[in-house]
């Protein structure tokens, strides 16, 4: 087991010798981990599908680029709103705070309860990991965990996200920002 502590608002940055195509260069933001499991989403994976084609009622109150993104494999057919909240001010009534600067949206609420975000992302789907799950993949080095900027969540350039990451933690994890999707093309 690892012996570090996993918490909400903690990023989960896929190493790079990840190959699974789910998580290959993620950056995923833990949104629950206790005894029972974890759940995140997926930052880093805009889909081409417009959020406005699916919840058209949220199509201007979403972070560009406005598209919907893959939050992780599971439960494809649901959607999560993700919010940077303002660290001192209490959320609005439509958002719960999950941890410090990020919320997830009630999706059914009316869209003008969550005006004063900071952002705004709606995922389809999610990560998702049993009892223990996570904790032995981070202990086996299959991620680095790192605390989240609130910028992470709404980034408007979500495809450069996983090396911005890498790369202002300093030392030699900028230096593995730097290594190539694929070594055998170095």
């Amino acid at each position: 087991m690892s012996s570090q502590r996993l918490t909400a608002g903690d990023l989960l940055v896929a190493v790079p010798h990840l190959l699974d195509p789910n998580f290959k260069r993620a950056v995923v933001l833990l949104l629950h981990h206790d005894d029972e499991g974890a759940l995140g989403v997926v930052l880093n994976r805009p889909l081409s599908v417009a959020v406005g084609s699916v919840l058209p009622a949220w199509e201007g109150v979403v972070s560009e680029p406005a598209s919907l993104f893959q939050g992780g494999p599971v439960g494809l057919d649901g959607a999560l709103g993700v919010a940077t909240l303002p660290a001192a001010a209490e959320p609005p009534p439509s958002v719960t705070r999950v941890a410090g600067s990020f919320g997830l949206v009630d999706l059914d609420a009316d869209p003008d309860d969550v005006r004063g975000v900071l952002g705004l992302r709606v995922f389809a789907g999610h990560a998702g990991w049993g009892a223990g799950q996570l904790d032995e993949e981070v202990a086996a080095g299959d991620w680095f965990v790192f605390p989240a900027l609130p910028s992470d969540a709404a980034t408007q350039d979500p495809a450069r996200l996983w090396r911005a990451v890498m790369r202002r933690q300093g030392g030699s994890m900028a230096i593995v920002s730097t290594f190539p999707d694929d070594p055998r093309l170095n």
